[in-house]
């Protein structure tokens, strides 16, 4: 069966993607879990040790505490408070941390550190997985035993004000609450205000045990600005405010006599230097954590704050307010809340918290006997029974102090290490589900290898034995091996499988599918070898159709492809992963260079056809090429490649990315500051100049006046959200959020693509005008760099000027003068749009991920086009670069007829190479992954780029004329 090559790497693409999302399913793991599905009870509560006797008595201490507020600040980093500025940001806050009844502390969150999974973390005491992270746009109710339901069955009354996610958490919590969305970023103000109207009346009544604050104006003005804005301190100074008024109407309301109140102030995560979060740096998983209440003692100067992990807050609080300890929390008690307690009721919530970790520890690992943890917690509860023993007997002699100090020492060594244990067994995964998932996608990529000499061919087309394989024996007995592996593994699976769980049907047709793409990939492979080549009567050199000698740049990009794909194998090379594109672009453009000084001054041109061949158009007359403009072109082809050096360089410059240097600072923080504000309003200017002259030399009249005034459009709305000036415009101005200049911009990106759109659609179905097809094509080219424009930020704009810089220069120098192929070309536009995605400051860390796009021209939060937004904008330069390469290849059709099929394939090939390779990669290494916010957020970009790839594909297809057509 003959299968165009486009056709065919669309259908592979399209199965590997459903293969790494199965892989997807297995691999993100399952957050450690009790497996009983009840909650803890009072009444489940362990006896109180007694050594010698019967079990005494299961009596829980006294609460700590009757009233608790927590005032949540989201992205509030620690040195905001703690650090130098601290005193200038948050003074009232910074009293009370150095002279008043608190005690502060630096709390660790783990990655992936976004709003949802620290909520859960907070509630619940456990770890979430990274899953979480694509579970934070739209969070489930929380089923799972944690300290809301706890405090709810126990009849606190609970009031929330602030981030809606809490609401959806815990629907049927709240006494009282009033949500805000935390996703329109843009909003930094009346997100606040909506959670302090409430406060004066709310701090007035008596009516509430539990009041919940999540204010999340100050990480909306990190993702717009970052940590260093001007917004920053008065934002701080707010908060703080807040927390002197909250702090005096506790004070006010203290009745002497009765039980003390807790005031916490914590952040669920930091910021990163760039004002994003979600990864694993210190500014991004270090916070806060004040804890205020007249139980303490005062302090009589600044200390240095001790560390705790955030999952610490949770038991902590259970006891305090005297509720059970949630079942899958990993966290430990802050023995500085309990000082002032007695000796023994600090033994028991010691005692209380090591038998849940104790429970949970047997629960989660099968050898647990062999923890160390374990076995201390062990002595430890024998050593507390003596100790209760002597305690009963009415033992008061300094003895009996120094042996229950002892075994809280014990207790607090049990209690770290069970933690450490259990915070190290970050989950179970789908063994199965991932070795499915990899079957299916190195299956895919084997078939891919094999029949690219038929793709690559001058046919452009597949040979597949598709009904061949369907109607062999070998298919009919791997269907039912495989059917029968399924039963075995899902009757003995141990833990719960995925792919268990799918119908027959759907499991039936995986096993048909990967049956037959055994069969297809063994007769491929038989036709390729020199025995299978006699059997079908052909030549193994001619079969192919291809000469496969290899130039200097072929060899480059071979083994720079390759060598990227075996760099993934170590986590260094994955954190700092633009430095190996950087490098391999750079060693293109040497390369490049030579092949443009081996035409232009080695080879020996005749005058004749040689000549005319290296002429910039087909559609100019020779006589119009005076000796002067060849003479020119030829210093032009060869200042290309230098010039796309000298650019590669300062885009480096311009956005710091990666791991270990990305807190150095970079010519985007020097353009962002305000200092330097009519400096960036030049370079946006320059910059939005030349982008309209690069694009709208193909476009028509229509579109290149729409082009011209959405580009000043794009400056208007940068102007009014505040990151460039106009003339008249005054530094201490008003800023507003740019909605109505954003949808101007809109209308002429929808109207630029629709005139393109039309021009497509004409040249494929009403007429076949090659010309008009590709004013079509350039035309949705240019609607997509007028979007991109408007989603970039103001200093990016240089990496897209560059980009289309390089693209004209390229394809007018280069790529046609040197008569590189599809496949060369192709592989070149990879390199390039890989590039590019760091250049705009990604890296594989989904800190870098800036989601204040997604609201550009929003006035509220909507899901479907804010996920849109931000999605094109993070992987605009790798778009970019596929689109251009469509546009590219299809006017090269005249001179190469199958250019779209082999760019299609070979785009294919480089997605599905490195993806497969990584899967393979994070399988191997599962137990080993400790870098989780690098490691999983690259398993979700390369599933990405193979959607991306996919789509590309499925454009490529729908580019490729007819038979017919072409023949007309």
């Amino acid at each position: 069966m003959k299968v165009r090559s486009s056709v065919f790497a669309s259908f592979i693409l399209i199965f590997e993607v459903i293969g790494i999302a199965l892989f997807l399913r297995g691999f993100f793991p399952v957050p450690v879990k009790s497996s009983f599905s009840s909650k803890s009870k009072l009444s489940d509560l362990p006896a109180e040790p007694l050594t010698g006797s019967a079990p005494n008595s299961s009596r829980l201490p006294q609460p700590l505490f009757k009233r608790v507020v927590i005032m949540l600040v989201d992205a509030l980093r620690e040195d905001f408070v703690f650090g130098p500025n601290g005193r200038m940001y948050m003074p009232y806050t910074r009293h009370v941390v150095e002279r008043g009844s608190s005690h502060s502390f630096v709390a660790k969150a783990r990655p992936p550190t976004v709003t949802m999974p620290r909520i859960k973390a907070l509630t619940t005491g456990s770890i979430p997985g990274f899953i979480d992270v694509v579970m934070n746009l739209n969070s489930p109710a929380l089923l799972e035993d944690n300290l809301i339901w706890q405090a709810k069955t126990a009849g606190k009354r609970i009031v929330f004000y602030g981030d809606d996610t809490w609401v959806r958490l815990f629907p049927k919590h709240f006494m009282e609450y009033d949500g805000t969305t935390s996703f329109f970023v843009s909003d930094y103000t009346e997100v606040d205000n909506n959670v302090t109207r409430h406060l004066d009346s709310t701090l007035k009544r008596d009516d509430w045990d539990i009041l919940i604050l999540h204010y999340l104006g100050l990480d909306h003005i990190g993702h717009m600005s970052g940590p260093y804005s001007s917004l920053i301190q008065p934002k701080l100074m707010e908060m703080d405010d807040i927390l002197k008024k909250i702090h005096s109407a506790l004070i006010s309301k203290e009745v002497e006599g009765s039980l003390p109140y807790l005031l916490v102030l914590c952040g669920d995560h930091g910021m990163s230097e760039t004002g994003s979060h979600g990864g694993s740096s210190e500014p991004e998983v270090s916070t806060p954590l004040v804890l205020i209440s007249p139980a303490f003692k005062r302090k009589a100067g600044m200390e240095k704050p001790g560390v705790v992990e955030q999952v610490d807050l949770t038991p902590t609080l259970a006891l305090g307010l005297g509720l059970p300890i949630s079942q899958n929390s990993v966290g430990r008690v802050i023995q500085s809340v309990l000082e002032e307690t007695s000796l023994r009721d600090q033994l028991r919530f010691l005692h209380l918290n090591g038998h849940q970790l104790s429970c949970l520890l047997k629960d989660s690992i099968s050898d647990y006997e062999k923890e160390v943890g374990f076995e201390q917690f062990r002595v430890a509860e024998k050593a507390h029974g003596n100790w209760m023993k002597l305690y009963l007997e009415g033992n008061t002699s300094e003895v009996l102090t120094n042996v229950g100090k002892k075994v809280l020492r014990q207790y607090l060594e049990a209690l770290a290490a069970m933690s450490a244990a259990l915070s190290k067994q970050l989950g179970k995964y789908d063994m199965y589900s991932m070795i499915a998932g990899m079957v299916f996608v190195f299956q895919l990529l084997l078939v891919l290898l094999l029949a690219m000499p038929e793709a690559l061919s001058s046919a452009a087309a597949v040979d597949l034995p598709i009904l061949s394989a369907l109607l062999s024996l070998p298919f009919y007995l791997l269907c039912l091996l495989l059917a029968s592996v399924h039963v075995l593994v899902c009757t003995s699976a141990g833990s719960s499988c995925y792919f268990c769980s799918l119908s027959w049907g759907l499991v039936f047709a995986a096993v048909a599918f990967s049956s037959a793409m055994f069969c297809i990939l063994v007769s491929i492979a038989t036709r390729r070898l020199p025995l299978g080549a006699k059997i079908h009567g052909k030549s193994p050199l001619r079969s192919s159709e291809v000469d496969w000698s290899l130039s200097e740049l072929d060899v480059l990009l071979l083994a720079g492809t390759v060598g990227h794909t075996l760099s993934l194998a170590a986590s260094s090379f994955v954190e700092e992963e633009h430095q190996t594109w950087y490098f391999l672009l750079n060693t293109l453009c040497l390369t490049v260079f030579q092949d443009v000084c081996r035409k232009y001054f080695r080879e020996k041109r005749g005058s004749g056809d040689d000549e005319e061949h290296i002429l910039p158009s087909k559609d100019r007359h020779p006589s119009a090429h005076p000796k002067a403009e060849i003479f020119s072109e030829k210093w032009l082809a060869l200042a290309t490649p230098p010039f796309t050096l000298l650019c590669c360089r300062l885009l480096r410059s311009l956005n710091q990315t990666g791991v270990q240097w990305a807190h150095i600072p970079d010519v985007g923080h020097w353009l962002n500051s305000s200092e330097h504000k009519v400096v960036l309003s030049l370079l946006s200017a320059f910059c939005l100049v030349l982008i309209y002259f690069l694009v709208q030399r193909r476009c028509s009249w229509v579109s290149k006046v729409a082009l011209a005034l959405g580009l000043l459009g794009v400056y208007s709305y940068r102007a009014a959200v505040g990151n460039v000036l106009f003339p008249w415009h005054h530094s201490g101005r008003t800023m507003s959020k740019g909605t109505v200049e954003a949808r101007f911009v809109y209308v002429f990106i929808l109207g630029i693509l629709f005139s393109g759109t039309k021009d497509l659609l004409r040249s494929q179905i009403i007429t076949a005008d090659t010309k008009l097809k590709s004013r079509g094509l350039w035309e949705i080219y240019s609607g997509l760099v007028l979007l991109v424009s408007l989603l970039f930020r103001a200093h990016n704009l240089p990496v897209l000027c560059c980009c289309l810089l390089i693209q004209t220069l390229m394809a007018q120098f280069i790529w046609k003068k040197l008569h590189y192929d599809a496949a060369q070309t192709t592989i070149m536009h990879y390199w390039f749009g890989q590039a590019f995605f760091y250049f705009q400051g990604n890296s594989n860390n989904i800190a870098t991920v800036d989601i204040s796009v997604g609201f550009v021209g929003l006035e509220s939060y909507i899901e479907a086009p804010a996920i849109f937004l931000t999605a094109l904008s993070t992987y605009a330069g790798p778009l970019l670069w596929a689109c251009h390469l469509v546009c590219y290849l299809s006017s090269e059709r005249v001179r190469s007829p199958v250019a779209v099929g082999h760019g299609c394939y070979c785009l294919a090939l480089l997605r599905s190479v490195p993806a497969a390779a990584y899967i393979v990669l994070v399988t191997v290494l599962r137990y080993h992954l400790f870098i989780w916010s690098v490691f999983s957020p690259k398993l979700l970009y390369e599933s990405m780029h193979l959607l991306l790839t996919a789509g590309v594909c499925l454009f490529f297809i729908t580019m490729e004329q007819s038979p017919s057509s072409s023949k007309s």
